[in-house]
């Protein structure tokens, strides 16, 4: 098994975290209420890591991450996220989600649509609930039919997914929407 290690990292945000291994970025912590429950909460998401000075890659993630939510448009599609923790139809939505420009989104019932299952809103829903990667994969980007934010499980709730969308755009996000 890999040795994981995580680093806390200061955003426009607030203070993030992320976890990674020598196989790609395992998971972003989005801020919690302290540095400390923030901390506690990617020690219970990775409970086998050590705190430690981000290595090269986790570097380039904090960079981009920082960069994103400072309002510079990034693209993070290309840093190798650790997949293998994932259910195929997941990876799928992933897949798809990472594709969303800045000042971009789709709905729920697009990203069904362009995995070839138009009827899994609801499904594509609990797998970016479920997302590890937040902002990586940018579930944020991810609205409900009609444009409506919907729901959004990182601390904070519908309220940080727009602080998201408002951070990383600084003119208004547009709905792209279609398969």
């Amino acid at each position: 098994m890999a040795l994981q290690k995580y680093a806390l990292f200061d955003t426009a945000i607030g203070r993030c975290g992320i976890a990674w291994n020598e196989r790609g970025i395992s998971g972003v912590q989005l801020p919690e209420s302290s540095a400390a429950v923030t901390r506690a909460r990617l020690r219970q998401r990775f409970p086998a890591a050590v705190e430690a000075a981000p290595a090269p890659l986790a570097r380039r993630a904090i960079a981009g991450i920082t960069a994103l939510l400072d309002g510079t448009p990034v693209d993070l599609a290309g840093l190798p996220l650790e997949l293998e923790q994932v259910a195929p139809f997941q990876r799928r939505v992933y897949e798809v989600a990472r594709t969303i420009p800045v000042g971009a989104t789709l709905t729920y019932g697009d990203i069904a649509a362009r995995i070839g299952e138009p009827g899994a809103a609801r499904a594509v829903g609990q797998a970016l609930g479920a997302n590890p990667w937040p902002i990586l994969v940018p579930c944020h980007r991810v609205l409900a039919a009609g444009g409506k934010p919907g729901g959004f499980t990182a601390p904070g709730g519908v309220h940080t997914k727009l602080r998201l969308l408002a951070a990383e755009c600084s003119s208004s996000f547009h709905l792209t929407g279609g398969p």
